[in-house]
């Protein structure tokens, strides 16, 4: 078999061997687009089964999106992963700020993790925000709590791991918040940016 070198090649014919495997299913296409980019990014078909959409979430995400919302990563590699190219035409602009020392030295002083710390900054600052966290339980855990005061018009949430991982997305999907996340410990840094950049891609489509 000869090697395709194009990446829209690479990239067409990856999803249709995705296609194929998943077979049939009842996904819409908005949600489709979401599950064929998780198992694109992992090659893991276990996230056509775990993965959970609030009803209306991809719309309020889109929306929030073509807004020019703020985006808020709970961790580098997230926020350098996201598509910026995508978000030109609307101006969204994409926050981490774990890194801050400002952060590390309270988060310090409390006993807790910078993750924490750092999503009571943005739902200080950022209040409407679209947060993507894919790396830290506790993040998503002090967003939930937050929520009143956060307010986001997204989350997509799928921590990795162990301790907490599966407590902190079981919590978000027993939520009224407009949330995208994957039962089980399975998530992480490429699945939380195939799904924030899949909805770029459908934002750019509306």
């Amino acid at each position: 078999m000869q090697a395709i070198l194009n990446p829209q090649a690479i990239e067409t014919e990856s999803f249709r061997m995705i296609e194929d495997e998943l077979g049939p299913h009842s996904f819409s296409p908005e949600h489709f687009a979401i599950v064929r980019r998780a198992i694109h990014a992992t090659a893991d078909f276990d996230f056509a089964k775990t993965i959970r959409i609030y009803p209306g979430a991809i719309a309020a995400g889109v929306a929030a999106i073509r807004r020019g919302a703020p985006i808020i990563a709970d961790v580098q590699m997230i926020q350098a992963g996201i598509n910026k190219k995508g978000l030109l035409p609307f101006g969204n602009e994409v926050f981490c700020f774990i890194g801050e020392e400002a952060v590390a030295k309270k988060a310090l002083s409390l006993g807790v993790t910078r993750a924490i710390v750092s999503m009571r900054k943005a739902s200080t600052y950022y209040p409407g925000a679209i947060y993507v966290i894919g790396n830290a339980p506790t993040a998503l855990l002090e967003l939930i709590r937050l929520s009143e005061t956060a307010r986001p018009a997204l989350v997509v949430g799928v921590p990795v791991g162990f301790v907490s991982a599966v407590e902190s997305k079981d919590q978000l999907a027993a939520t009224k918040l407009p949330y995208i996340t994957a039962l089980g410990r399975k998530g992480g840094t490429p699945v939380a940016v195939s799904m924030m950049n899949a909805l770029i891609k459908l934002a750019a489509e509306a």
